[in-house]
């Protein structure tokens, strides 16, 4: 008998153990279960998450891309647009600012026109762009997938030079060539004054700003749109000045800031992100004007002062919206509209995201 109860107080004892054993084996299982929850929901390195470093009342930045894709109008050796976004983008400020939500990366793309920039938009080549007013209201009118978030300007001079020994004043150019950028704000700008001038014989050519002067150079054509200090030096060297836009308020052209819906599916609080780093870059900017004039003058090859002249601080606005902006682009939009320059109209605000 004694043997007996031995072997069933063994067999008890045995059991006992090993439900322990099961037990705690479950238990170091969930452990490590939830410990790996907690890494996968964005722990950085040094132990905090990218929604803690983004700061208090942020949203999560786990679907957030960690490379946006930047295009601009322009072409220069330090890869940058001009204005509160280039300046932050060559002192590294709005690249910090991105950084706190996920961003590591920005890659900056020029582009010689809006038309071009808006078709890579289109395509999904870039996140957001920064180009003419025109080319973005019309890329939008027919359908493209994009939100306004930003007017960073609206005071963009177009210039219309005529050739050498040509013609001296607008009206002399009925019946006359003129080369412009397709779908770009001077292409606006110049139907715009022809209308205004009551000029209705005429031929618009499409060319790029370098083939167009080449062209007005050879005297193939007989008047081109420019701007900027390109127009500045082409009216030194004896081309004839014919008209700018600074004559004509409602003919001014402003910048566009657009984002692809589908970047904003995966990071909804961009335009406020992006807003508030362009804001801290202007801030910058006018601690340091020599030094921006001076940046301005490397993107444009000219001057300080030239640069100075053409692109004014007092130009750049400081919010992303301003009623005399959203005015101008209510004005070319629906000059765009009755122009059949734009397939279809629509109201500024449904495209403006603030």
């Amino acid at each position: 008998m004694k043997q007996a109860y031995r072997e069933i107080q063994g067999k008890r004892s045995r059991k006992i153990r090993f439900a322990l054993l099961t037990t705690i084996m479950m238990a170091m299982l969930v452990l490590q279960a939830c410990g790996n929850n907690t890494g996968g929901n964005g722990a950085s390195a040094s132990g905090g998450s990218n929604t803690e470093k983004a700061g208090e009342g942020a949203t999560s930045t786990s679907n957030v891309p960690a490379v946006l894709n930047f295009g601009f109008i322009g072409s220069n050796k330090l890869n940058v647009p001009g204005g509160a976004e280039g300046w932050g983008f060559y002192k590294g400020i709005i690249q910090e600012e991105l950084k706190k939500y996920g961003i590591t990366e920005v890659k900056l793309t020029g582009f010689p026109n809006g038309p071009d920039q808006t078709e890579s938009l289109i395509s999904g080549r870039l996140d957001i762009g920064s180009l003419g007013d025109t080319p973005a209201i019309i890329a939008y009118a027919s359908g493209a997938k994009t939100r306004l978030i930003s007017q960073s300007s609206a005071n963009t001079i177009g210039y219309l030079i005529g050739k050498k020994d040509g013609p001296k004043t607008v009206k002399d150019l009925q019946g006359k060539t003129i080369a412009i950028q397709k779908g770009s704000f001077m292409h606006r700008y110049i139907v715009g004054l022809l209308q205004e001038e009551g000029v209705t014989d005429y031929k618009l050519v499409h060319m790029l700003i370098p083939d167009a002067t080449a062209a007005l150079a050879r005297g193939d054509v007989d008047a081109t749109t420019n701007l900027g200090v390109p127009a500045l030096k082409l009216i030194d060297q004896g081309y004839t000045h014919l008209d700018d836009a600074s004559k004509h308020p409602n003919l001014l052209g402003s910048s566009a800031t657009v984002v692809s819906e589908d970047y904003l599916a995966k990071f909804p609080d961009f335009p406020k992100v992006w807003n508030e780093a362009r804001e801290k870059a202007l801030a910058d900017l006018k601690q340091h004007e020599d030094e921006y004039y001076q940046f301005l003058a490397e993107i444009g090859d000219t001057t300080p002062e030239l640069a100075k002249q053409v692109n004014p601080i007092s130009d750049i606005k400081d919010t992303a919206f301003t009623d005399e902006g959203t005015k101008l682009l209510d004005g070319t939009k629906n000059f765009l509209v009755e122009e059949k320059l734009a397939k279809k109209d629509f109201n500024i605000s449904d495209w403006q995201l603030k």
